[in-house]
């Protein structure tokens, strides 16, 4: 960020509304970049393999010179530049840091990239990172739409709220998606260089985005929010500080326990969170308990969910790789001995990663903390709104269990029932059975011929749960449902309904 700039209303922001004029005549948005580099040079793009995209790009006209300027990292003829980003002054646009000279050519000294995740394109100002060119990035690096961000944005709920809060905003994409579905937006960060970008990037979009400079909960202490989002620098690992975007100065998994454990104190009433995060595992202790002890005794009922476990090595060559560094490099080796040696110390085993979602409740901490590290194609942002609908309701059945016994059911229509034959001596014999959703999450629960029978009588306008059971008792013989056979038939419920497999109607 030049020196001569501050957070607010800086070169960079003033330059915006021209620059959206500039990107908007000649179509540098999301639907138009993919259809003038065609399916294979974009894909060559996502692989940062610039010579098929600079290819596409030249028959692209002035398209295609932002391309390669913005996308690319080329250095191009000034008067090429100037024609591309008309009406943008090239003079204004390098005391702003948008770009930079590079001997009689012009170069982009940001990255700047359209995105559409669902409600229509954005653009995204972030620093440049080393997917097109070598670089080291530095420590108040701006980290742009990486995997992890776009995950989040996937995963986090879309329904119409009031106010949200964006903790740790970086670049500001979360905050920008949040604009979308949020009358108010409150965007946080400890860099002030983070703030400069998210600044830009809100106006940019022509967004009121509320900014503020501070430490974690520091700049919104004694606010409520109707949900909090956050990606936040959750990297697991020895206490330091390399780079603000993925560091936090706390060991291990530090970062997210703090996040975590602290989140419920922004939430207004019936208000959510939904945050990315990082956990050890340890030899000799379950992740699950882990997770559950960073959150207080009252008033959150927390769906935690864990997308992937990384072994430590495959883990600290990821992120040494991902600051631009070789690991073969000797400096860099040292540097993976120092932060191995800090796993072997405490005993890590392994890495874990996924979501945290939040909701403020009114009552004992209830805590689902399961895996999820098969593959699904649908967003979970919905899946994670529904969810606490179902908990809520499941609540009441806890505290009641008539709510459930009066209840009719009906099968979702994605719920499918699969059976597993493998050949035997005798012929084909069934194996396992199986309730299959086929959306969301697509969760997957064996069951036995009792569960069979029992899902397949639900009806919206058929017998309440409790005459279904008694059916089922006859069926085998019993002159009455006895306590037992009736916990386990409401377990089997409870379970298809939290995981929407049925539902209360």
């Amino acid at each position: 960020m030049p020196t001569n700039q501050t957070t607010t209303g800086s070169l960079l922001t003033a330059l915006c509304p021209e620059l959206r004029t500039a990107l908007t005549r000649v179509g540098y948005d999301a639907d138009t970049l993919l259809s003038a580099l065609g399916p294979d040079a974009h894909a060559a793009l996502g692989r940062s393999e610039p010579v098929p995209v600079r290819r596409a790009a030249r028959a692209a006209g002035e398209l295609g010179t932002l391309i390669r300027l913005l996308l690319l990292g080329d250095a191009l003829p000034e008067r090429e530049v100037a024609a591309a980003l008309a009406p943008v002054d090239i003079e204004q646009a390098v005391a702003a840091g948008l770009l930079e000279r590079d001997g009689d050519e012009v170069r982009a000294a940001l990255d700047l990239r359209p995105l559409d995740a669902g409600e229509g394109n954005r653009w995204i100002l972030s620093d440049l990172d080393d997917s097109m060119r070598r670089r080291t990035l530095t420590e108040d690096h701006v980290l742009g739409v990486g995997h992890a961000s776009l995950s989040l944005l996937r995963a986090t709920p879309t329904r119409p709220v009031g106010s949200v809060l964006d903790l740790g905003t970086g670049c500001g994409v979360q905050a920008v998606h949040a604009a979308s579905y949020a009358r108010t937006v409150t965007a946080t960060d400890v860099n002030p260089r983070a703030l400069w970008l998210a600044e830009a990037t809100a106006a940019l979009n022509g967004l009121d985005i509320e900014l503020l400079e501070g430490s974690w909960f520091e700049p919104v202490a004694g606010r409520r929010f109707d949900q909090v989002v956050a990606n936040p620098p959750f990297v697991v690992g020895p206490a330091r500080i390399e780079h603000t975007y993925r560091d936090s100065g706390l060991a291990l998994d530090g970062a997210s326990q703090l996040v975590v454990s602290r989140a419920p104190e922004l939430l207004a009433p019936g208000g959510t969170a939904a945050m990315l995060a990082a956990w050890v595992h340890v030899d000799g202790e379950d992740w699950r308990q882990r997770v559950s002890s960073w959150l207080p005794a009252e008033g959150v009922d927390a769906w935690v969910v864990q997308r992937d476990v990384a072994d430590p090595a495959l883990y600290v060559g990821t992120w040494l790789r991902d600051a631009g560094l070789d690991p073969r490099d000797p400096a860099s080796q040292a540097r993976a001995e120092r932060w191995l040696d800090a796993f072997a110390a405490a005993d890590v085993e392994g890495i874990g990663f996924g979501f945290v979602y939040l909701r403020a409740i009114d009552g004992p901490t209830e805590l689902l903390a399961e895996d999820l590290t098969h593959g699904f194609d649908d967003p979970l942002g919905a899946e994670a709104s529904a969810y606490f609908e179902r908990s809520a309701w499941l609540r009441t059945v806890a505290s009641d269990e008539k709510h459930a016994w009066t209840a009719r059911f009906a099968v979702e229509p994605t719920t499918a029932l699969e059976r597993v034959s493998l050949p035997g001596s005798d012929g084909w014999a069934e194996r396992v059975a199986r309730l299959h959703r086929g959306d969301g999450p697509r969760w997957q629960h064996e069951v036995d011929e009792t569960t069979i029978a029992l899902v397949a009588g639900m009806r919206p306008d058929g017998l309440p749960l409790y005459e279904l059971v008694e059916l089922l008792a006859l069926a085998h013989g019993a002159e009455e449902v006895t306590p037992e056979f009736a916990a386990d038939a409401l377990t089997v419920v409870t379970g298809l309904v939290r995981h929407g497999l049925i539902a209360p109607v």
